[in-house]
């Protein structure tokens, strides 16, 4: 087996990722970690574009954010389902890549196939661990992370992760590689246009949650098991 990767987001879509947590991946890459994306699929449903230049445009956005390993399980855009097959498909990624944390998509959204993502991802990660299953190494994530960014329903951030000014930078580069997907855009995915351009949408979104820890700018996320605090004393984000 190769190196295993540290940091892994699954995502439903190509750009999927750059949106949502882009920065923690730039972030974890310029702390020396390994760092990956794997894409459940092509986009081949989007309205502009095709697989070919998202995959293009992807590997031209993993190289911004220093990711090191770049996948792609071939499921079908708009189609995706839990289902034996598709788990069996992303145990064997997970396998191969090994990853200690893995990033996914909140449970809740409108678009079906991030919904379907969240579960059949959890699911998969939980099955890569046994190892009488499809037989194979049994490895299985520590940490699970869920991506809050762009939500409305009032879910609040277990944590926020600080991004420098040149973390959001390499974020904003790795969301233009997409030129195909939202060059002169107001929307994308769960960003709803509110008349500003898409990157000032980013922009606002990421100043927002990096205020709530006093930095310029943050992502959130959300983990279902409590969080532990082993020094009270040196906690950050002061509180008045």
């Amino acid at each position: 087996m190769s190196q295993p990767i540290d940091l892994l987001s699954i995502a439903a879509h190509p750009d999927d990722a750059e949106l949502t947590c882009g920065g923690t991946l730039a972030r974890a890459a310029e702390q020396g970690y390994r760092t990956g994306i794997l894409n459940l699929t092509s986009g081949e449903m989007a309205t502009r574009g095709t697989p070919e230049m998202r995959a293009k445009e992807a590997a031209r956005a993993a190289q911004v954010l220093g990711v090191v390993a770049l996948e792609n399980a071939g499921l079908r855009d708009a189609h995706l389902e839990n289902s034996e097959k598709a788990r069996k498909t992303v145990v064997d990624f997970l396998r191969k890549l090994a990853p200690r944390t893995v990033i996914l998509p909140y449970e809740r959204s409108n678009h079906p196939d991030h919904r379907i993502a969240s579960q059949l991802s959890k699911d998969a990660c939980f099955l890569a661990g046994l190892k009488e299953y499809h037989g194979g190494s049994a490895t299985r994530p520590f940490k699970i992370l869920y991506t809050l960014s762009y939500r409305e329903d009032p879910v609040k951030p277990t944590f926020v992760v600080p991004i420098t000014e040149s973390q959001f930078e390499q974020k904003i580069a790795a969301v233009r590689c997409y030129a195909s997907q939202f060059e002169n855009s107001v929307s994308a995915g769960e960003i709803f246009p509110t008349g500003q351009p898409l990157i000032e949408r980013i922009e606002t979104q990421m100043r927002y949650y990096g205020s709530l820890i006093r930095e310029p700018f943050g992502e959130p996320f959300y983990t279902e098991e409590t969080v532990s605090i082993p020094d009270v004393i040196d906690l950050p984000v002061q509180s008045m």
